[in-house]
């Protein structure tokens, strides 16, 4: 194949040509390819020996070097391609690049010369593109049949290409290692460590062109975008990455980013306080404090999936854009290490001692894990799968605890069956601890739900059917609400067998009333139980509640109204004045009684406090104004009147006001 002849040069442009070329700079490393590179201290002590660093070439002496290393390039391609000899002769401007090259590194490399890379454009583009000339002729020259005229130039034209990699290495770790100061330095929002006991509210929207998704807080509270470099930053090391990658310098590339990365990252998950503890750590944390490492990896976690990832992914895309498999296995080694030491976190709680209260911080965990989970969706292929499973594997740890403890609820109440009966008929303690827990937990409703579909879906279908009233209008028809239904059963049956531990049966509809209407107040606050059980439930219970007042004045008060019965007084058609004397001194008797006894009695709510207070006094006080009114004529005034007639209907309706207080001092507002 006929070549192109290089163009004419003049004698005096190629006199003064060669002279620059020989004058130009000695490569400091004149090792050949295999030899161990010198110690960065010895490199320092090279560049700081350098007397004299030639000007560089002018850009028509620049381009003739690459002109005739491009039309070597191109006839060594040829001569492979047709099949003839692949040994081409070497010119000499392979030499002269490999001197331009290293006087345009020590330029790079000295403390006199105020020429860094980046402060020039023109200097940078022209050093950039021999680079990519010389990296060219060294794997073509690597090529070559060993010989002794291929050798020497292949052994000048690597170590040439290799102090010039080591500079751009420097660089490298230089831009990322402003990057990571900055990071260190930034505020972070410490409200993501307070996070609540009950709900979080982090959301993820998929967004990102081809992985990770977006975060999409609103301006005014988005802190600073991750990580913080400038575009033009992401350029330099764009520009740096390619070069040494097409230089054959991948490996060292990678392990730069790799390295200052997971360091940046790792300075980043530091500041939200999060450090890696060891599964024997956390089982021997007091609760206290693992709630406030539970607190601290929920952020993070939460962090990680808004902000971190995606930014991370932004950046190993950008950088490495025209290799798309690199930055997938960069991003993907960095993200897998660490999101398995936040699982293995997660992990390592499910294996502390199962407690009641450490549910809701597990719903908690488990809520940040169902949100995280839907960013790997956009993770390069090859860590996508697996971290998956492996979240996934963490979160049904998690809601197999949840469940666990759920389920112990009937437990406990199977187990509370202590025969000492409340003082007063207050509310029992068991009530109140299973229904705040209920209460609490249903402020989980939808989780709770999702747990127990995802860990048994077919659970709905095996139950057995819930023998009541409920029809089509009840909602019961959940997992969740199945449970809760039977949690209120077992509830109800251990409060009925609790009343009757009292002897005196007003006192039992007193404890009965006390707990039911505790538990209906709670159902009223809790819209989460309201929807789970359903209206008609709701009904149910108010008329329960209804019917133990009934009985309580029934039992209380029904015999001291038979007192002030007018029928059964007279004889011979005349008011018996020893009958009427007995029913006064009964009804006395009674009442004194009634008042010292029910003052004693709790009735802690208000409301419920007073509707028996109005009920009683409806009942009590027309019954005996009249019978007073009526009857005490028959008394003669004086004495006698005050002997039998103790109370005035006004007296009656101040005691009334005593009872249910929980007083231990009775008849404290007895008429003397």
């Amino acid at each position: 194949m006929e070549k192109t002849p290089p163009p004419e040069k003049s004698e005096s442009f190629s006199r003064n040509f060669n002279r620059r070329i020989a004058n130009l700079g000695s490569p400091r490393r004149t090792t050949d390819a295999a030899a161990d590179a010198k110690s960065e201290a010895e490199k320092h002590a090279d560049r700081e020996d350098e007397a004299f660093i030639e000007e560089p070439l002018s850009e028509s002496e620049t381009a003739l070097i690459l002109e005739e290393v491009d039309r070597f390039l191109a006839n060594s391609s040829d001569a492979r391609d047709d099949g003839s000899n692949l040994m081409v002769e070497i010119p000499s401007s392979v030499l002269s690049l490999c001197k331009m090259v290293d006087s345009m590194t020590s330029r790079f490399y000295s403390t006199k010369i105020p020429a860094k890379l980046g402060s020039d454009p023109d200097l940078d583009s022209s050093f950039f593109e021999a680079l990519n000339r010389i990296s060219k002729v060294a794997m073509k020259l690597s090529e070559f049949p060993s010989t002794t005229a291929s050798i020497p130039s292949l052994n000048r034209t690597t170590t040439s290409l290799q102090r010039a990699m080591s500079l751009l290495d420097e660089e490298f770790n230089a831009l990322l290692k402003e990057c990571k100061h900055r990071e260190s330095d930034s505020k972070f929002d410490k409200r993501a460590l307070k996070q609540s006991s009950f709900k979080s509210s982090n959301e993820s929207t998929d967004q990102h062109h081809s992985a990770v998704p977006e975060s999409s807080e609103p301006d005014s509270t988005k802190e600073e975008e991750f990580p913080s470099f400038s575009l033009e930053t992401i350029s330099k090391m764009k520009r740096i990455a390619e070069t040494m990658i097409c230089a054959g310098y991948e490996k060292e590339c990678c392990f730069s980013y790799s390295l200052l990365r997971q360091s940046s990252f790792k300075g980043i998950l530091n500041k939200y306080g999060y450090e890696n503890i060891s599964i024997d750590d956390i089982q021997k944390m007091q609760w206290e404090i693992l709630q406030s490492e539970i607190d601290k990896w929920m952020a993070v976690v939460n962090k990680c999936s808004s902000s971190l990832f995606p930014g991370e992914w932004k950046l190993c895309d950008a950088v490495f854009a025209d290799h798309p498999f690199i930055a997938h296995t960069l991003f993907s080694g960095l993200t897998r290490g660490i999101v398995i030491k936040l699982l293995n976190f997660a992990n390592a709680v499910v294996l502390t001692k199962r407690s009641a209260e450490k549910m809701f911080k597990l719903l908690d965990m488990y809520e940040t894990l169902r949100d995280l989970i839907p960013a790997f969706n956009g993770f390069p292929e090859n860590c996508r799968t697996e971290l998956i499973s492996e979240a996934e594997g963490a979160k049904r740890g998690i809601g197999e605890a949840i469940v666990g403890i759920f389920y112990d609820l009937e437990s406990s109440i199977k187990s509370d069956n202590a025969k000492i009966p409340v003082p007063g008929g207050a509310v029992h303690p068991l009530t109140r601890y299973i229904m705040n827990y209920l209460k609490y937990a249903c402020e989980y409703k939808e989780t709770l739900e999702q747990v127990l579909e995802f860990l048994d879906p077919k659970a709905e279908e095996n139950r057995p059917a819930i023998n009541d009233e409920n029809d089509d209008e009840s909602p019961r028809k959940s997992q969740l609400a199945y449970q809760v239904t039977m949690v209120m059963d077992l509830l109800d049956a251990n409060l009925a067998m609790r009343s009757k531990l009292y002897r005196d049966a007003s006192l039992r509809y007193i404890f009965l009333m006390n707990n039911g209407r505790y538990i209906f107040q709670k159902i009223k606050s809790s819209s989460g139980i309201t929807e789970l059980m359903g209206d008609r439930w709701c009904r149910k219970r108010s008329t329960n509640l209804r019917r133990y007042h009934k009985n309580y004045q029934r039992e209380t008060w029904s015999k001291v109204l038979q007192c002030l019965n007018h029928e059964g007084l007279q004889v011979n058609g005349k008011v018996s004045k020893p009958i009427l004397k007995e029913r006064f001194k009964s009804f006395n008797a009674m009442f004194d009684e009634i008042h010292k006894t029910q003052s004693s009695w709790v009735v802690s709510d208000d409301q419920l406090q007073s509707e028996l207070r109005i009920s009683v006094s409806a009942v009590m006080i027309p019954a005996y104004r009249s019978f007073v009114g009526r009857f005490k004529q028959y008394f003669d005034p004086g004495r006698q009147s005050e002997k039998y007639i103790k109370y005035q209907p006004e007296d009656i309706e101040g005691l009334i006001e005593d009872l249910f207080d929980g007083n231990t001092a009775s008849m404290s507002r007895r008429r003397t």
